[in-house]
């Protein structure tokens, strides 16, 4: 009985997005390209705006004619706002935005460069800012929705990732407050929140610091795990499908939103200063010793002036 209830909610689902066009940001790997992909398998065509031509080319042609690609900076407000035009006069349309692109650094306040962190912020906060803007009048035509991806940090801080976490929760706030400003236009907006996912930034992360792989040992449900691509994937596309508010990778994150007042109250605080106090000290010289606060495949190209 359970496999056939599967197999037909998988032939619900094949045309699901027929007729419909997404715009994805950081469409070259990982999250996004996963999205790309599943999208345009249950109908859809996918228009890809990220910082790595190569990758996106191979992605846009391995997925065939419903994709496309525009190389954009999200810190470069001109160039995205001509890339997310250009989709939509090529597919005519856009009826979906993935706010996706995103990057992740290391080091503590008082040991990560300006730069760095500025850029952490630029990229998660502004980006998204910029994306939701210059996609908006293309949502209005079409009565569309977008997703933010924030993630689980938006609800739980970790010492040593203070720019992703306030990013994240930055990215939060910024699509909540968008969400009551395009309703009367008839545009829907969700927020994601994937806890760890399997993909080159938390793997990355992992490899170059021994310390945060065993923090994320110590840490309960779901914080402690990691999940697939491919579990992500279907849980964003099961929002868009639904226009959900809130999607949850996995579904157990929505402990971390209920629960936000209390991970962050005077009653875990003795928790946390433990734990920080053991594993702030070696994550600061792991960084130290790798000698750079990013992640190592994150593209260096910078906005035009």
């Amino acid at each position: 009985m359970a496999f056939f209830r599967y197999r037909r909610y998988v032939e619900a689902m094949v045309d699901t997005f027929h007729g419909k066009v997404a715009l994805i940001t950081g469409g070259a790997r990982g999250i996004g390209e996963g999205v790309a992909r599943g999208f345009v398998e249950r109908g859809g065509k996918v228009a890809l705006v990220g910082l790595e031509p190569e990758l996106l080319a191979a992605v846009s042609a391995d997925i065939g004619d419903s994709a496309a690609w525009w190389e954009a900076d999200v810190r470069d407000g001109q160039a995205l706002a001509t890339a997310i035009n250009a989709a939509a006069e090529h597919f005519g349309r856009i009826d979906f935005v993935l706010a996706n692109a995103g990057i992740a650094s290391y080091g503590t306040v008082r040991q990560i460069d300006d730069s760095a962190f500025e850029r952490v912020v630029d990229i998660n906060i502004n980006g998204v800012f910029r994306t939701l803007k210059y996609a908006t009048p293309h949502l209005v035509a079409s009565k569309g929705y977008a997703l933010v991806v924030a993630s689980l940090a938006s609800f739980t801080p970790l010492a040593g990732l203070a720019s992703y976490n306030a990013s994240k929760a930055g990215a939060e706030s910024l699509g909540l407050a968008y969400k009551q400003e395009v309703a009367h236009l008839g545009v829907a907006v969700g927020i994601c929140h994937p806890s760890w996912v399997d993909t080159d930034i938390v793997r990355n992360a992992e490899h170059d610091l021994p310390s945060f792989r065993a923090i994320r040992k110590k840490l309960p449900y779901p914080a402690n795990g990691t999940t697939s691509v491919e579990d992500c994937v279907e849980l964003i596309l099961r929002g868009f499908a639904k226009r959900k508010s809130r999607v949850y990778v996995p579904k157990g994150v929505v402990i971390s939103n209920w629960t936000k007042a209390l991970t962050n109250s005077p009653l875990v605080w003795p928790v946390m200063k433990r734990i920080a106090g053991k594993s702030v000290p070696q994550m600061e010289k792991e960084v130290d010793a790798l000698g750079r606060f990013h992640h190592s495949h994150v593209p260096e190209t910078k906005p035009a002036d």
